[in-house]
């Protein structure tokens, strides 16, 4: 089965404009911090889910707002260079001579634009059952090795809570995987408190 395209994104990203005036620097993805939530689970990226596709030399464009029509830079040509380093990641582009590209320079330069996001497929993955800051179960997706296909600053991050939304994370439809946790999550009783019904059975002891 052909893995599905996904899209997150990394609002706050560390965007740079380069000194030269001809690039951006950021990250478009960090290592161990969990995400927002993606309707009913969590993500983690692991350190070394890049490693395995940037050496193999893959071929990726810089896109702005995911959209083909608009290439920053391409990997191919030598005008994106990618990283993976202890943080998550880097991308470095050099910016072609178009409007698009200088009204894009400083937008980032004002701080307007400060969110990068990538495009991938998932080859591994591993589902977690963990507790969150509050103490509450949650379903956690850790990606363990990805294929990269686009990365690139975007105007907006993506929250899962609308249609529009969901496809902008998963625009060749909801992995199955995914889909199959979710229907798990929600078939699964909520946990039965019983400390109100021992409070009970301590006070009628205490009557008897």
């Amino acid at each position: 089965m052909e893995n599905k395209r996904e899209y997150r994104t990394l609002p706050g990203a560390e965007l740079r404009t380069k000194p030269d005036g001809k690039g951006i620097t950021g990250y478009a993805a960090l290592f161990n911090s969990l995400s927002h939530d993606l309707g009913g689970f969590v993500e983690r990226i692991k350190p070394g889910a890049f490693a395995r596709c940037l050496g193999s030399n893959p071929d990726v464009r810089c896109l702005f707002n995911h959209n083909p029509n608009i290439v920053l830079g391409r990997s191919k040509s030598g005008t994106l260079l990618l990283e993976e380093d202890e943080r998550g990641l880097k991308f470095d582009v050099t910016l072609p001579a178009t409007q698009a590209a200088r009204d894009l320079y400083a937008s980032i330069e004002r701080g307007d634009i400060d969110g990068a996001s990538f495009g991938f497929a998932v080859n591994s993955q591993t589902w977690l059952d963990e507790k969150d800051a509050a103490g509450n179960r949650c379903q956690v997706r850790e990606l363990n090795d990805v294929d990269l296909f686009d990365a690139g600053p975007v105007t907006y991050p993506a929250y899962p809570a609308t249609a529009v939304a969901a496809r902008a994370l998963w625009p060749d439809g909801e992995p199955q995987d995914v889909t199959d946790h979710r229907e798990k999550k929600a078939e699964v009783p909520p946990p039965v408190d019983y400390t109100e019904t021992a409070m009970r059975l301590l006070e009628l002891k205490k009557r008897q």
